[in-house]
C-alpha cells in the first residue's frame, strides 16, 4: 500500500495574506484512494499553536472561565462576547509553561500544578493551530491577581466563576459554544472524580 505522505505533492504556495494570521493558498497533487491524482486548491491559515486550561475549584465544584470578544463570532451574527476556558498562543514557550502565563493573565489564577490532558487541531480542514489540552485544580487562594488580560494587547477579558454542573448545561442552553471548552467542560463530565485525583 502507498505510503499516505506519498499521496501529495505540493505544487505551488502563494501567500494572501501575511497580517495577523498569515493565509495561503495552495495547489497540490492528490493521489486519491483509487490511484487517480487530482489537482487540488486549499486555503490555509497558519496558526502557531496555542494551549487551553479548564481550572477547576473542587472545594466550591466550580470551573474559572473568561467572556471576551471575538470578531469571527461577531461576524457570523452571534453573540459577540463568548465564554471560554483561559487559553493563548505558546508564543514560542513550552505548553504549561503558556498556559501558566495565560491563566494568570487572563484569570489572575498561579497554578500550583497543570496536568496536561491531550492535544488537538480544532479546525484542520483550514488551520494548522494544534491546541493544547489542560486542567488544574485551584482554589480561592490562588487568585492572587484579577486578572482581565494584558492592557498592551487591549485585552477586556471578564472572569467568570460557575458551578461546575452549571456550565455544562450552559452547551445545551447554546450559552457556551466554543469548542475547546465544550470540549473540556465534557472531559471534566466524564472524568469528575479524576478531576482532583
Amino acid at each position: 500500500m502507498m505510503q499516505l505522505k506519498s499521496r501529495v505533492k505540493i505544487v505551488s504556495e502563494d501567500t494572501l495574506s501575511n497580517g495577523w494570521t498569515r493565509l495561503s493558498s495552495y495547489l497540490l497533487d492528490y493521489i486519491d484512494s483509487k490511484g487517480s491524482t487530482q489537482r487540488l486548491k486549499r486555503e490555509v491559515y497558519h496558526r502557531t499553536p496555542a494551549a487551553c486550561i479548564l481550572l477547576y475549584d473542587p472545594r466550591r465544584d466550580l470551573v474559572v472561565l473568561v467572556r471576551q470578544f471575538r470578531l469571527a463570532v461577531h461576524l457570523n451574527g452571534d453573540p459577540s462576547w463568548i465564554i471560554e476556558v483561559p487559553a493563548g498562543l505558546l508564543d514560542d514557550d513550552h505548553p504549561e509553561a503558556a498556559i501558566r502565563r495565560e491563566a494568570m493573565e487572563e484569570t489572575g489564577y498561579r497554578l500550583r500544578d497543570a496536568r496536561f490532558l491531550f492535544k488537538s487541531y480544532t479546525s484542520p480542514g483550514a488551520v494548522t493551530e494544534v491546541v493544547h489540552f489542560f486542567t488544574a485544580v485551584v482554589d480561592i487562594a490562588d487568585r492572587v491577581a484579577e486578572g482581565g488580560g494584558l492592557d498592551e494587547e487591549h485585552e477586556d477579558i471578564e472572569v467568570l466563576e460557575i458551578p461546575l454542573d452549571e456550565a455544562a448545561a450552559m452547551i445545551e442552553t447554546g450559552e457556551i459554544f466554543d469548542v475547546k471548552t465544550i470540549v473540556l467542560l465534557q472531559w471534566a463530565a466524564l472524568n469528575r472524580a479524576r478531576l482532583t485525583a
